[in-house]
């Protein structure tokens, strides 16, 4: 099957073919690092990194930029608010979000560029607006530079609207603007403004207009024209519709693709503080351990909405013991000494599903039931099943970042070294336990398998002998 994907700009599922054979150029959008993250800019994190590594899987090189927000109105007033340097709270933010990726296995990007380390490439592209006829200095003494929406015949179809069915932008005083529609490029510094926070330019000292950001980042990094574009759904307008405009207008070809994630609700309900229907992935993580939350968040289809429930956190992880127990038990048939350098597989019925648009939910489908199928052989000693259906269950969870086997999901539950000294004792003990029994000593058996409980080691019967795991 070809790889195809939702293409927002066009409202329609399009087959994918890179401008470059071989690899693949993406952007999204970042955090503006005025707080905390929230749930859902990890979500989208993690669905354009489950999309980086099918196209990884899938053999392109892929270049992934997501840029960082370092400057703007938002964190401007949230440091006055705490009474610190803008540039200090950005940074501390910063900090936040990358542990939460770390945290959940997203990939660092090939770039992460901040605003702030763009403002010549800012200046320039505003230039080329002006010249082209598609922005113009304030009508005011403001010092605010803006784009032209009705210069360019374009503007709305990105999100198929007409423009004088947009809301006016807020982002600057309409009083020097020639439409309220038209949106800042440039602020210029204001009275009360940090001094830190203005940079000179031909049009006076001011700082970046936040649309204007990602147009200059990802044209540095990746050209004028590049495959995919992608955000959340919530960035669509008016972020993604004027970056797209004020791009295209400077004469770029910009993105191939535009893919937008879907958002996070709380039992059906949009998040929201004032109502106390949130969780971010702090309080997630306290609540799981990351794989759970990683497997939680990134089972629904990217452009689906993702409902959170007090119940949530917890199928996730009953899913996630199922493959994790039956990964192990398969390894500890299959290659004792668990230093096997196995080679996973992708099921036919996988890639479909993932070449369909991440179509994640029916990836899922197919990874449990070849768990289903890898138990069934495990339990009827059919070690050449088995051995596929490990080798599948492996292939699939490498693809979606969610393999159990991993040691970045095994960190946190004891050294290597503790795990293989209690990997021995307990060993030890199924020996012991498989002697009584040969011996029909019943007594010395169930003795054992107690001991083995009541230390927390779950103990399976199967047609190889015995194999355990640690309860949850």
């Amino acid at each position: 099957m070809t790889l195809r994907f939702h293409d927002s700009a066009t409202a329609a599922i399009r087959d994918f073919v890179p401008l470059k054979e071989g690899q693949v150029s993406l952007y999204y959008c970042g955090a503006t690092v005025q707080g905390e993250p929230h749930i859902g800019h990890v979500r989208s994190a993690l669905a354009f990194d489950q999309l980086t590594r099918w196209l990884q899987s899938s053999g392109y090189d892929v270049t992934v930029v997501r840029n960082v927000t370092d400057i703007d109105d938002k964190i401007l007033v949230k440091a006055a608010e705490n009474n610190e340097p803008w540039w200090g709270l950005a940074y501390r933010f910063e900090q936040a979000f990358a542990t939460a990726y770390e945290s959940l296995g997203i990939q660092k990007p090939t770039y992460e560029p901040r605003a702030t380390g763009h403002i010549p490439e800012m200046h320039a592209l505003i230039a080329t607006l002006i010249e082209r006829g598609h922005a113009y200095p304030a009508l005011d003494d403001s010092g605010d530079v803006y784009f032209d929406v009705r210069s360019w015949k374009q503007y709305g179809s990105l999100t198929h609207q007409n423009i004088d069915d947009m809301q006016a932008a807020p982002d600057a005083d309409p009083r020097g603007k020639r439409d309220p529609r038209d949106f800042a490029l440039w602020k210029g510094h204001k009275q009360g403004d940090p001094e830190t926070a203005r940079w000179e330019s031909p049009w006076g000292a001011g700082r970046p207009g936040w649309h204007l950001e990602c147009s200059a980042m990802v044209t540095k990094y990746l050209g004028t024209e590049f495959d995919i574009h992608g955000g959340g759904l919530d960035l669509r307008f008016p972020h993604h519709e004027n970056e797209m405009a004020q791009s295209q207008a400077a004469g770029h070809g910009f993105a191939n693709f535009w893919m937008h994630n879907g958002m996070v609700t709380y039992q059906g309900e949009k998040m929201s503080k004032s109502i106390g229907n949130t969780i971010n992935p702090r309080e997630m993580l306290e609540l799981a351990r990351p794989l759970v939350v990683r497997y939680y968040l990134g089972q629904a289809h990217y452009r689906s909405v993702l409902d959170y429930r007090p119940g949530s956190l917890t199928e996730a992880a009953a899913a996630v013991d199922r493959i994790e127990t039956f990964a192990k038990a398969a390894l500890a048939q299959l290659f004792p000494g668990n230093d096997f350098g196995y080679i996973g597989t992708r099921p036919e019925a996988f890639v479909r599903a993932m070449d369909d648009d991440l179509n994640v939910p029916a990836a899922l489908g197919v990874l449990h039931e070849t768990v289903r199928a890898g138990n069934t052989a495990l339990a009827a000693g059919e070690k050449d099943a088995l051995q596929d259906a490990f080798l599948a269950v492996m292939g699939m969870t490498d693809a979606l970042g969610i393999n159990p086997m991993d040691p970045k999901w095994r960190q946190g539950s004891g050294s290597e070294a503790e795990l293989t000294a209690l990997d021995v004792l307990i060993k030890a003990q199924l020996e012991a336990r498989a002697q009584a029994r040969t011996e029909k000593n019943w007594a010395e058996s169930d003795r054992i398998r107690e001991l083995l409980a009541a230390a927390g080691v779950d103990v399976a019967d199967t047609a190889n002998g015995a194999t355990w795991s640690l309860k949850k």
